[in-house]
């Protein structure tokens, strides 16, 4: 593997059933903050090589793993075995994150889509304290039709870990057809979702919604306007509620959902906005 190649794949390891994975600034070259990627649903990691390479580029070191039922982690594709799985495993790669750096080394956590919302309620609950939080089209208001809300109400119940197909159409996660087509192909990519892991979204998703107005954490909100998978009037609710002195938020109107992918001149407008937020703080 050419050393290109092996700075994009990253450093993988485990804990505790998850799969790691860290992208690591030079040795020698002291970080300005490291992020801590949370992915979203089907997806993975792996996804997240490009921003990692960024963000390294800006000096802030990454690190990012598969949530439970995702990616290289253990459990079936979307399933989610307790109602606080999900953020019980980011409470504990936060605290071997801690663990790895320096004290009073900043810790950053940037959550995509589902991983948006895991991050936002882990920081609504104040599970571990971290110095900002950078939400990418999270998912805030899962957009559910009368029929979805009954089966979300009354599946989880019943039969808990049944696993179905979670409707995401993966053409609408990019403009960029090379994005779309690797996502099709991705052998870690899956398309499975529990009533567990409905109802979570759907009851954390209005939690996080409900603890707007008390927010304290320094925070960065960008999402897509033209996002399908995602309801943005989620994030365009949070962001009216919030207070301004810590919420910073864009929308990206004419975007879809993954904006860190999305086709260019996109993708770098979205690049800068997250720079110019991490910098003003980490990096002055």
């Amino acid at each position: 593997m050419s050393a290109a190649m092996s700075a994009l794949a990253g450093q993988r390891s485990q804990l505790q059933g998850l799969a790691l994975c860290d992208w690591p600034l030079p040795a020698g070259q002291m970080a300005h903050a490291t992020v801590l990627i949370v992915h979203g649903l089907g997806e993975h990691m792996g996804r997240y090589a490009a921003l990692a390479q960024a963000l390294n580029s800006w000096g802030y070191a990454v690190r990012s793993y598969d949530q439970y039922g995702h990616g290289a982690s253990e459990g079936p594709r979307g399933g989610l075995p307790t109602a606080t799985r999900l953020l019980d495993d980011l409470a504990l790669v936060v605290d071997h994150t801690r663990a790895t750096v320096a004290a009073g080394h900043p810790l950053l956590l940037l959550g995509h889509s589902m991983g948006g919302l895991v991050a936002a309620r882990f920081v609504a609950l104040q599970r571990r304290p971290v110095e900002a939080l950078v939400l990418s089209s999270p998912a805030l208001d899962p957009g559910l039709n009368p029929v979805q809300k009954l089966l979300v109400a009354v599946l989880p119940s019943l039969l808990p870990n049944l696993r179905v197909g979670n409707g995401l159409d993966a053409r609408l996660i990019s403009h960029d057809p090379a994005v779309v087509a690797a996502y099709q192909s991705d052998p870690l990519v899956h398309d499975r979702i529990a009533a567990r892991l409905a109802r979570f979204i759907a009851d954390d998703s209005a939690a996080v919604r409900a603890a707007a107005p008390g927010w304290v954490l320094p925070t960065l909100l960008l999402y897509a306007g033209a996002d399908k998978l995602v309801n943005p009037a989620g994030s365009r609710a949070f962001a009216a509620a919030a207070p301004p002195a810590v919420l910073s938020n864009q929308c990206f109107e004419l975007l879809y959902h993954e904006i860190f992918n999305e086709a260019e001149p996109g993708r770098s407008q979205v690049l800068a906005a997250l720079r110019a937020w991490l910098d003003a703080r980490f990096a002055a």
